[in-house]
């Protein structure tokens, strides 16, 4: 083969739209690096709005508890989230093929459209929330800015994996540049001393308890991180997902969650109470430079979020549709689109609490189901569980008690706790009860068969 052969080959293949494995798992030979796996989940949680909540929680509880929550939330994350990336890493499985074992083929499509569906409106609220920072920072128009970050967000997506490890190896070194220079300009002007003694700025309105702000970094990434193995299944085996993993929780994640807690407490935040840690219009307020590279910055931050729940949204609903990532990409993106034009923002509250209350369930039976009680070698092919479903609901409902009876309670973890021992004690009394086994598979088998 001539060199001008080779090169035209060569280039044909980089341009080339990979398999995303929608309906199998990922073979060892398409398995990507530890650092590869690990650069998508580390630029996930290391954006904006992380640094928002983490200065709300510090406002809330003042610096010292807020750490000691943030530091317990994530600590939460990373055992739920890195216990599913194990089985995801370990069976190259989606969430979508995993769950199946679980809560039966069927049964699965529920667990699976409802969390497809969530993460569509993460990724409008960070749409949404693009055009909201502009605006507020440089007076841009919202509208304008939102359509042209959709499209943009929903391209990078299209592009698939390799495109999420693209930005994520972009976004979470420039958040850590901009968060350092954010707190030396803040610390410049308002000095180090009252950080450490800050005890926070809520009324009795907005304060918070420990549990509740457990919760807010818990929810503030449960449904993807339930829904990990549609990023780890790429990993090359178990311990790698999980490394991966920790990249995110706490690594990630406590960065920007800190670089937040640091501006609020710092004095740095001009409306803490709504706004926690944003430290954009601190970079805006320092010359051109600084405000064009926020600007992309704010696209680059935002869409790598965007374009990670987008693609957890399209795998989910390209297994309940039978149709292929792409497609589902281009459909929901649009519609996560004009939910965002729509605007979220009033709901965001009671976004959180939904995450809270009806998530860490899902992935706590999961675990329970996957590592402990039913083993790879004893999973039978069903088409619908009832075990499950009567552990998330008994889950659901103890966390929804907590939120509304006992709320310095953290309502996720208290949810993840029940669901599991709710799913254990259930399997430990009718160890026999597996499910109606699907026969539908095996006789549609024989009926092809020559």
């Amino acid at each position: 083969m001539t060199t001008t052969a080779r090169s035209a080959e060569a280039e044909q293949n980089s341009l080339h739209l990979e398999s995303e494995f929608e309906d199998t798992p990922v073979p060892q030979s398409h398995r990507r690096s530890t650092l590869s796996v690990s650069a998508v989940w580390f630029g996930f949680p290391m954006v904006l709005t992380c640094a928002i909540f983490g200065g709300t929680i510090v406002y809330g509880l003042g610096f010292w508890k807020g750490i000691l929550a943030i530091v317990l939330g994530n600590a939460v994350l990373f055992g739920y989230v890195g216990a599913l990336s194990y089985l995801a890493g370990k069976t190259g499985k989606n969430f979508a093929l995993i769950a199946a074992e679980t809560f039966g083929r069927h049964g699965s499509k529920i667990v699976t459209g409802f969390l497809a569906t969530v993460v569509i409106g993460w990724f409008a609220f960070q749409t949404g929330l693009t055009g909201a920072t502009l605006n507020t920072s440089l007076g841009w128009n919202e509208t304008l800015i939102v359509l042209i970050a959709g499209v943009l967000y929903i391209g990078v997506t299209f592009i698939g994996i390799r495109a999420l490890t693209v930005i994520g190896m972009i976004a979470a070194p420039l958040f850590v540049a901009l968060g350092v220079v954010a707190i030396y300009l803040v610390t410049r002007d308002n000095g180090w001393g009252a950080v450490a003694s800050y005890e926070g700025g809520a009324t009795d309105a907005t304060v918070l308890s420990i549990g509740a702000a457990v919760t807010i970094v818990v929810a503030s990434f449960i449904d993807s991180g339930t829904m990990t193995a549609d990023f780890t299944r790429w990993s090359k085996g178990g311990k790698e997902a999980v490394i991966a993993t920790f990249s995110a929780f706490p690594v990630a994640n406590l960065i920007a969650m800190l670089t937040g807690a640091l501006i609020v407490a710092a004095g740095g935040a001009l409306n803490p109470a709504t706004d926690g840690g944003d430290f954009l219009p601190i970079l805006v307020d320092h010359g051109p430079i600084l405000t064009v590279l926020a600007v992309f910055f704010v696209f680059v931050n935002l869409g790598s979020v965007c374009a990670h729940c987008l693609y957890n949204g399209a795998v989910g609903w390209s297994q309940l549709v039978g149709s292929k990532m792409r497609v589902l990409t281009l459909i929901l993106g649009a519609a996560g689109l004009a939910i965002a034009l729509a605007g979220v923002w009033s709901h965001f509250p009671t976004w959180l609490n939904l995450l809270g209350i009806f998530v860490p369930s899902i992935g706590a039976v999961l675990i329970v189901d996957q590592l402990v009680t039913r083993r790879a070698a004893t999973r039978e092919s069903v088409s619908f569980r009832t075990q499950p479903f009567a552990a998330w609901i008994i889950g659901a409902a103890c966390a929804y008690a907590v939120h509304h009876w006992a709320p310095q309670l953290s309502e996720a973890v208290v949810g993840m706790v029940c669901a599991a021992a709710a799913y254990f004690l259930i399997e430990l009394i009718a160890p026999t009860r597996r499910g109606a086994v699907d026969h539908t598979r095996t006789t549609e088998t024989i009926e092809v068969t020559p």
